[in-house]
Protein backbone atom coordinates (compact mmCIF):
# COMPACT_ATOMS: atom_id res chain seq x y z
CA UNK A 1 0.00 0.00 0.00
CA UNK A 2 1.24 3.69 -1.01
CA UNK A 3 0.63 6.26 1.40
CA UNK A 4 1.05 10.13 1.03
CA UNK A 5 0.68 12.73 3.18
CA UNK A 6 -2.41 15.06 1.20
CA UNK A 7 -5.00 17.25 1.18
CA UNK A 8 -7.06 15.55 -1.42
CA UNK A 9 -7.02 11.55 0.85
CA UNK A 10 -10.34 13.39 2.32
CA UNK A 11 -11.04 15.83 -0.93
CA UNK A 12 -11.52 13.07 -3.39
CA UNK A 13 -14.90 12.65 -5.34
CA UNK A 14 -14.05 9.15 -5.77
CA UNK A 15 -16.13 7.22 -3.95
CA UNK A 16 -14.34 3.35 -2.86
CA UNK A 17 -17.86 1.35 -3.53
CA UNK A 18 -18.54 2.54 -6.31
CA UNK A 19 -16.36 2.85 -9.83
CA UNK A 20 -15.81 6.34 -11.28
CA UNK A 21 -16.56 7.73 -14.49
CA UNK A 22 -13.57 8.04 -16.64
CA UNK A 23 -12.63 11.06 -19.50
CA UNK A 24 -10.02 9.81 -22.04
CA UNK A 25 -8.54 12.78 -23.06
CA UNK A 26 -6.43 12.38 -26.52
CA UNK A 27 -4.96 15.41 -27.93
CA UNK A 28 -3.45 14.80 -31.94
CA UNK A 29 -2.50 16.91 -34.69
CA UNK A 30 -1.56 14.91 -37.94
CA UNK A 31 -1.35 11.02 -36.71
CA UNK A 32 -3.36 9.62 -39.82
CA UNK A 33 -0.92 6.70 -38.89
CA UNK A 34 -1.42 5.76 -35.67
CA UNK A 35 -4.91 7.04 -34.49
CA UNK A 36 -6.91 4.02 -35.42
CA UNK A 37 -4.89 1.68 -32.82
CA UNK A 38 -4.93 4.36 -30.53
CA UNK A 39 -8.39 4.87 -30.43
CA UNK A 40 -9.29 1.48 -30.99
CA UNK A 41 -7.10 0.50 -28.02
CA UNK A 42 -8.78 3.40 -25.58
CA UNK A 43 -12.58 1.74 -26.78
CA UNK A 44 -11.65 -1.74 -26.12
CA UNK A 45 -11.16 -1.38 -22.29
CA UNK A 46 -11.80 -3.77 -19.95
CA UNK A 47 -13.76 -1.13 -17.90
CA UNK A 48 -17.35 -0.42 -18.19
CA UNK A 49 -18.06 1.05 -21.71
CA UNK A 50 -21.12 3.17 -20.02
CA UNK A 51 -18.36 4.52 -17.21
CA UNK A 52 -15.96 6.23 -19.96
CA UNK A 53 -16.10 9.09 -22.18
CA UNK A 54 -13.51 9.51 -24.88
CA UNK A 55 -12.51 13.45 -26.17
CA UNK A 56 -10.18 14.58 -28.44
CA UNK A 57 -8.43 17.83 -28.94
CA UNK A 58 -7.61 17.68 -33.11
CA UNK A 59 -4.90 20.48 -33.88
CA UNK A 60 -6.43 20.88 -36.87
CA UNK A 61 -4.52 18.15 -38.71
CA UNK A 62 -4.17 17.93 -42.78
CA UNK A 63 -3.06 14.24 -43.51
CA UNK A 64 -6.23 12.71 -42.84
CA UNK A 65 -6.57 12.35 -39.10
CA UNK A 66 -9.66 14.52 -39.33
CA UNK A 67 -11.35 12.01 -41.06
CA UNK A 68 -10.62 8.80 -39.53
CA UNK A 69 -11.85 10.93 -36.73
CA UNK A 70 -15.10 11.26 -38.20
CA UNK A 71 -15.66 7.41 -38.91
CA UNK A 72 -15.13 6.57 -35.21
CA UNK A 73 -17.29 9.40 -33.58
CA UNK A 74 -20.16 7.24 -36.19
CA UNK A 75 -19.25 4.07 -34.37
CA UNK A 76 -18.69 4.88 -30.75
CA UNK A 77 -21.14 7.63 -29.25
CA UNK A 78 -18.79 7.91 -26.46
CA UNK A 79 -16.70 10.14 -28.64
CA UNK A 80 -16.35 14.07 -28.93
CA UNK A 81 -14.18 15.80 -30.96
CA UNK A 82 -13.04 19.53 -30.21
CA UNK A 83 -10.81 21.92 -32.76
CA UNK A 84 -7.69 23.38 -31.39
CA UNK A 85 -6.32 25.84 -32.98
CA UNK A 86 -3.18 25.77 -31.02
CA UNK A 87 -2.33 22.70 -32.29
CA UNK A 88 0.11 21.94 -29.96
CA UNK A 89 -0.92 19.27 -26.50
CA UNK A 90 -1.05 21.98 -23.80
CA UNK A 91 -3.83 24.05 -25.52
CA UNK A 92 -5.57 20.76 -26.59
CA UNK A 93 -5.77 19.15 -22.97
CA UNK A 94 -6.65 22.35 -21.78
CA UNK A 95 -9.76 22.93 -24.12
CA UNK A 96 -10.90 19.33 -23.40
CA UNK A 97 -10.23 19.61 -19.14
CA UNK A 98 -13.21 22.10 -19.54
CA UNK A 99 -15.27 19.60 -21.01
CA UNK A 100 -14.64 16.63 -19.05
CA UNK A 101 -17.28 15.11 -16.78
CA UNK A 102 -14.90 12.22 -14.82
CA UNK A 103 -13.97 12.05 -11.73
CA UNK A 104 -10.66 10.55 -13.35
CA UNK A 105 -8.99 11.86 -16.06
CA UNK A 106 -6.47 9.76 -18.30
CA UNK A 107 -4.43 11.46 -21.54
CA UNK A 108 -3.57 9.55 -24.05
CA UNK A 109 -1.62 10.15 -26.98
CA UNK A 110 -2.45 9.70 -30.57
CA UNK A 111 1.06 7.78 -31.55
CA UNK A 112 0.42 5.29 -28.37
CA UNK A 113 -1.77 1.98 -27.63
CA UNK A 114 -3.02 1.65 -23.80
CA UNK A 115 -3.26 -1.73 -22.95
CA UNK A 116 -6.66 -3.09 -22.43
CA UNK A 117 -6.96 -3.09 -18.69
CA UNK A 118 -4.76 0.19 -18.70
CA UNK A 119 -8.13 2.24 -17.36
CA UNK A 120 -9.41 -0.44 -15.09
CA UNK A 121 -5.63 -0.37 -13.31
CA UNK A 122 -5.36 3.38 -13.09
CA UNK A 123 -8.34 3.46 -11.36
CA UNK A 124 -7.76 0.81 -8.76
CA UNK A 125 -4.59 2.96 -7.96
CA UNK A 126 -7.25 6.02 -7.40
CA UNK A 127 -8.70 4.32 -5.48
CA UNK A 128 -6.26 3.59 -2.56
CA UNK A 129 -5.80 6.40 -0.18
CA UNK A 130 -2.92 8.84 -1.12
CA UNK A 131 -3.12 8.30 -4.89
CA UNK A 132 -4.04 10.80 -7.07
CA UNK A 133 -1.47 10.73 -9.90
CA UNK A 134 -0.72 7.54 -11.75
CA UNK A 135 1.32 6.24 -14.75
CA UNK A 136 3.23 3.07 -15.51
CA UNK A 137 6.45 2.34 -17.90
CA UNK A 138 6.40 2.69 -21.84
CA UNK A 139 7.46 -0.05 -24.18
CA UNK A 140 8.91 2.18 -26.88
CA UNK A 141 8.99 0.32 -30.66
CA UNK A 142 8.67 0.80 -34.52
CA UNK A 143 8.28 -1.14 -37.64
CA UNK A 144 11.29 0.36 -39.98
CA UNK A 145 14.89 -0.30 -39.35
CA UNK A 146 15.49 2.90 -38.54
CA UNK A 147 12.31 3.73 -36.25
CA UNK A 148 14.16 0.10 -34.43
CA UNK A 149 17.62 1.65 -33.45
CA UNK A 150 15.11 5.04 -32.57
CA UNK A 151 13.02 3.25 -30.16
CA UNK A 152 15.93 1.02 -28.33
CA UNK A 153 18.10 4.40 -28.13
CA UNK A 154 15.24 5.74 -26.31
CA UNK A 155 15.11 2.74 -24.15
CA UNK A 156 18.24 3.24 -23.23
CA UNK A 157 20.26 4.72 -20.10
CA UNK A 158 23.06 5.62 -22.37
CA UNK A 159 20.83 7.20 -24.50
CA UNK A 160 17.96 9.24 -21.88
CA UNK A 161 19.64 8.67 -19.04
CA UNK A 162 17.61 7.41 -15.68
CA UNK A 163 14.24 8.15 -17.35
CA UNK A 164 12.33 5.70 -15.45
CA UNK A 165 9.45 5.23 -17.24
CA UNK A 166 11.47 4.94 -20.18
CA UNK A 167 14.01 2.25 -18.96
CA UNK A 168 12.57 0.25 -15.94
CA UNK A 169 10.22 -2.29 -15.70
CA UNK A 170 9.16 -4.30 -12.95
CA UNK A 171 9.10 -1.55 -10.15
CA UNK A 172 6.64 0.50 -8.49
CA UNK A 173 7.70 3.12 -6.69
CA UNK A 174 7.16 7.42 -6.96
CA UNK A 175 8.75 9.35 -9.78
CA UNK A 176 9.46 12.86 -11.43
CA UNK A 177 7.20 12.10 -14.00
CA UNK A 178 4.87 9.40 -16.39
CA UNK A 179 3.51 9.05 -19.76
CA UNK A 180 0.07 8.93 -20.25
CA UNK A 181 -1.30 9.89 -16.68
CA UNK A 182 -4.16 9.35 -14.78
CA UNK A 183 -5.48 12.08 -12.32
CA UNK A 184 -7.84 12.50 -9.67
CA UNK A 185 -10.28 15.29 -11.05
CA UNK A 186 -10.12 17.25 -7.82
CA UNK A 187 -5.96 17.06 -8.66
CA UNK A 188 -6.38 18.87 -11.59
CA UNK A 189 -8.96 21.05 -9.96
CA UNK A 190 -6.39 22.14 -7.51
CA UNK A 191 -2.98 21.86 -9.63
CA UNK A 192 -4.76 23.91 -13.11
CA UNK A 193 -4.57 23.59 -16.12
CA UNK A 194 -1.75 23.10 -18.83
CA UNK A 195 1.10 26.13 -19.31
CA UNK A 196 0.26 26.64 -22.86
CA UNK A 197 3.72 28.10 -23.49
CA UNK A 198 5.45 24.54 -23.98
CA UNK A 199 5.61 23.34 -26.86
CA UNK A 200 7.01 20.21 -25.55
CA UNK A 201 8.19 19.10 -21.78
CA UNK A 202 4.86 20.08 -20.39
CA UNK A 203 3.70 16.85 -18.93
CA UNK A 204 7.56 17.20 -16.57
CA UNK A 205 6.31 20.71 -15.86
CA UNK A 206 2.72 20.09 -15.07
CA UNK A 207 3.95 16.70 -12.82
CA UNK A 208 6.31 19.35 -11.20
CA UNK A 209 3.71 21.22 -10.24
CA UNK A 210 1.47 18.40 -8.50
CA UNK A 211 4.81 17.31 -6.68
CA UNK A 212 5.63 20.73 -5.38
CA UNK A 213 2.07 20.79 -3.27
CA UNK A 214 3.06 18.21 -2.08
CA UNK A 215 1.23 15.26 -3.89
CA UNK A 216 3.14 12.09 -5.60
CA UNK A 217 3.52 10.77 -8.53
CA UNK A 218 3.04 6.80 -9.16
CA UNK A 219 5.18 4.77 -11.47
CA UNK A 220 3.00 1.18 -11.49
CA UNK A 221 4.63 -1.72 -13.25
CA UNK A 222 1.53 -3.04 -14.42
CA UNK A 223 0.16 0.12 -15.74
CA UNK A 224 1.50 -0.84 -19.19
CA UNK A 225 1.64 1.19 -22.73
CA UNK A 226 3.19 1.01 -26.28
CA UNK A 227 4.65 4.35 -27.46
CA UNK A 228 5.76 4.42 -31.07
CA UNK A 229 9.52 6.29 -31.52
CA UNK A 230 9.91 8.80 -34.54
CA UNK A 231 10.34 7.05 -38.01
CA UNK A 232 13.16 9.17 -39.04
CA UNK A 233 16.47 11.02 -37.73
CA UNK A 234 15.25 13.94 -39.09
CA UNK A 235 12.32 13.72 -36.62
CA UNK A 236 14.07 12.56 -34.06
CA UNK A 237 16.16 15.39 -34.08
CA UNK A 238 13.30 17.86 -34.46
CA UNK A 239 11.80 16.28 -31.15
CA UNK A 240 14.37 16.40 -29.58
CA UNK A 241 15.50 19.44 -30.43
CA UNK A 242 12.72 21.01 -29.05
CA UNK A 243 12.73 19.08 -25.40
CA UNK A 244 16.27 21.11 -25.37
CA UNK A 245 14.70 24.16 -26.24
CA UNK A 246 11.93 24.41 -23.93
CA UNK A 247 13.39 22.68 -20.76
CA UNK A 248 14.87 26.23 -20.70
CA UNK A 249 11.58 27.75 -19.73
CA UNK A 250 10.87 24.45 -17.09
CA UNK A 251 14.19 25.58 -15.58
CA UNK A 252 13.49 29.25 -15.09
CA UNK A 253 10.26 28.58 -13.75
CA UNK A 254 10.50 25.49 -11.84
CA UNK A 255 14.59 25.02 -11.02
CA UNK A 256 13.95 22.37 -8.78
CA UNK A 257 12.60 20.48 -11.57
CA UNK A 258 16.11 20.07 -13.24
CA UNK A 259 17.85 16.58 -12.50
CA UNK A 260 21.57 15.97 -13.31
CA UNK A 261 20.68 14.17 -16.30
CA UNK A 262 19.00 17.07 -17.72
CA UNK A 263 22.06 19.13 -17.94
CA UNK A 264 24.05 16.16 -19.59
CA UNK A 265 23.28 16.90 -23.23
CA UNK A 266 24.11 20.76 -22.47
CA UNK A 267 27.08 20.25 -20.87
CA UNK A 268 28.45 17.76 -23.52
CA UNK A 269 27.71 19.78 -26.61
CA UNK A 270 28.92 23.09 -24.73
CA UNK A 271 32.26 21.09 -23.80
CA UNK A 272 32.37 20.04 -27.54
CA UNK A 273 31.82 23.72 -28.31
CA UNK A 274 34.22 25.06 -26.14
CA UNK A 275 36.96 22.72 -27.53
CA UNK A 276 36.15 23.55 -31.38
CA UNK A 277 36.90 27.45 -30.57
CA UNK A 278 39.85 26.53 -28.89
CA UNK A 279 41.37 24.09 -31.48
CA UNK A 280 40.84 27.43 -33.90
CA UNK A 281 43.09 29.41 -31.87
CA UNK A 282 45.45 26.91 -30.21
CA UNK A 283 47.87 24.04 -31.70
CA UNK A 284 46.51 21.70 -28.64
CA UNK A 285 43.07 22.55 -28.84
CA UNK A 286 42.58 20.15 -31.58
CA UNK A 287 44.32 17.53 -29.41
CA UNK A 288 41.47 17.69 -26.75
CA UNK A 289 38.71 18.44 -29.44
CA UNK A 290 39.61 14.97 -31.26
CA UNK A 291 40.33 13.27 -27.76
CA UNK A 292 37.12 13.94 -26.91
CA UNK A 293 35.29 12.77 -30.30
CA UNK A 294 36.79 9.80 -29.75
CA UNK A 295 36.35 8.82 -26.46
CA UNK A 296 32.56 9.98 -27.44
CA UNK A 297 32.32 7.44 -30.63
CA UNK A 298 34.19 4.33 -28.38
CA UNK A 299 31.31 4.84 -25.38
CA UNK A 300 28.88 5.40 -27.96
CA UNK A 301 29.83 2.30 -30.18
CA UNK A 302 30.18 0.21 -26.98
CA UNK A 303 26.99 0.81 -26.07
CA UNK A 304 25.38 0.30 -29.50
CA UNK A 305 27.41 -3.19 -29.53
CA UNK A 306 25.67 -3.99 -26.75
CA UNK A 307 22.33 -3.61 -27.56
CA UNK A 308 22.87 -4.78 -30.86
CA UNK A 309 23.86 -8.08 -28.94
CA UNK A 310 20.50 -8.18 -27.29
CA UNK A 311 18.06 -6.89 -30.27
CA UNK A 312 19.89 -7.58 -33.32
CA UNK A 313 22.78 -6.57 -35.25
CA UNK A 314 20.93 -4.97 -38.21
CA UNK A 315 20.42 -2.09 -35.80
CA UNK A 316 24.59 -1.50 -35.36
CA UNK A 317 24.90 0.51 -37.69
CA UNK A 318 21.79 3.31 -37.00
CA UNK A 319 22.51 2.84 -33.15
CA UNK A 320 25.49 5.25 -33.34
CA UNK A 321 23.54 7.98 -34.69
CA UNK A 322 20.24 7.55 -32.72
CA UNK A 323 22.09 8.00 -29.67
CA UNK A 324 24.22 11.10 -31.24
CA UNK A 325 21.23 12.74 -32.21
CA UNK A 326 19.50 12.22 -28.86
CA UNK A 327 22.51 14.14 -27.25
CA UNK A 328 23.35 17.00 -29.74
CA UNK A 329 19.76 17.77 -30.60
CA UNK A 330 18.91 18.19 -27.17
CA UNK A 331 22.34 19.99 -26.04
CA UNK A 332 21.91 22.44 -28.66
CA UNK A 333 18.76 22.81 -28.41
CA UNK A 334 19.15 23.83 -24.73
CA UNK A 335 21.63 26.49 -25.90
CA UNK A 336 19.25 27.63 -28.21
CA UNK A 337 17.18 28.07 -25.96
CA UNK A 338 19.15 30.00 -23.55
CA UNK A 339 19.68 32.66 -25.92
CA UNK A 340 16.35 32.75 -27.38
CA UNK A 341 14.94 33.19 -23.42
CA UNK A 342 17.49 35.49 -22.33
CA UNK A 343 15.45 38.06 -20.60
CA UNK A 344 13.19 35.51 -19.43
CA UNK A 345 14.53 34.45 -16.03
CA UNK A 346 12.05 36.29 -13.94
CA UNK A 347 9.00 35.33 -15.47
CA UNK A 348 7.78 32.34 -13.71
CA UNK A 349 4.15 32.40 -14.69
CA UNK A 350 4.06 30.97 -17.92
CA UNK A 351 0.91 30.87 -20.15
CA UNK A 352 -1.41 28.91 -18.00
CA UNK A 353 -4.93 30.03 -18.36
CA UNK A 354 -7.89 29.65 -15.31
CA UNK A 355 -10.27 27.24 -16.27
Amino acid sequence: MFTMNSSLNNESSIKKQERPFVSILIPVWNEVDNIEGCVESVRKQSYPKELIEILIADGMSEDGTRQKLGEFIGLDGRIRMYDNPGQIVPTGMNILLRQVKGDVIIRVDGHCLIARDYVEKCVNYLMKDGIVAVGGPMRTIESSFTGKAISLAQSSKFGVGNSSFRTESGKTKYVDTVPFPAYRKSLIDHVGLYDEELVRNQDDEYNYRIRSRGYSVLLAEDVRSTYFSRSSFRKLWRQYFQYGFYKVRVLQKHPGQMSLRQFVPFLFVLGFLFLFVLAMITSWGWLALMSMILLYLIVNLAYSIQLAFKHGFENLLRLPIAFAILHTAYGLGFIFGLFRFWNRWGDKEGQVPKF
